[in-house]
């Protein structure tokens, strides 16, 4: 029987805690941590062209930026830290789009996704919105995680990662600081690592 021209759209999207997100107007009620990982740990990184048995998943990115984020100022308190490992959490339900794709969809993509981040934010206690020296210190973590992803997994080399990304210093993504050599973990096992790390980080005073 078709549907009736009446009857909205499904808007909503059924997680595997039971929750439905309503993508429209998400509720910070119906999001969960075991939701974020489990999506995020299944979304790749640069489209999935990395090196490895598995994908590089958005999951161990949020993860190597939170680290990096603490590397460069270890003063950092547990709610910085969260929204570091937040910061690419509304992917678990939109996916990784590269840039200029998100550019192209325009300010509605836009929207949603701030949306989102806020309800995200809310649910895990932060502000609704980052400061935004906050955003720009975590989005300076973020393209040295870029750097390191795309010359030790992308197949960048030196110089083209440093035309896109610049390239950090004391760090040339062959590891002369060990603590970054990335391996691409199985979903299951990014998964767990990044409910681990938010639940230490959300137990911190």
């Amino acid at each position: 029987m078709p549907r009736s021209t009446a009857e909205a759209p499904r808007a909503w999207q059924r997680m595997l805690s039971g929750r439905r997100l309503d993508l429209l107007n998400p509720s910070p009620l119906d999001i969960e941590i075991e939701d974020i990982a489990h999506g995020l740990a299944r979304v790749a990184r640069w489209n999935g062209q990395t090196k490895g048995d598995h994908a590089f998943s958005v999951a161990q990115h949020c993860l190597l930026v939170a680290d990096i984020a603490f590397h460069l100022d270890g003063g950092m308190n547990r709610a910085a830290r969260l929204a570091a490992l937040l910061h690419d959490a509304p992917e678990y339900v939109i996916g990784d789009m590269i840039s200029p794709f998100k550019a192209a969809l325009g300010v509605d993509y836009k929207a949603f996704e701030i949306r989102l981040m806020a309800a995200i934010h809310i649910r895990f206690g932060l502000p609704a919105q980052s400061t935004i020296k906050l955003e720009t210190f975590i989005k300076k973590a973020d393209r040295i995680a870029a750097y390191l992803e795309a010359t030790q997994l992308a197949g960048f080399d030196v110089a083209e990662a440093e035309k896109f990304f610049g390239r950090p210093r004391g760090l040339d993504g062959e590891g002369t600081a060990k603590f970054f050599k990335l391996k691409p973990l199985a979903p299951n096992d990014a998964s767990a690592l990044y409910v681990k790390t938010f639940k230490k980080l959300a137990e911190t005073p």
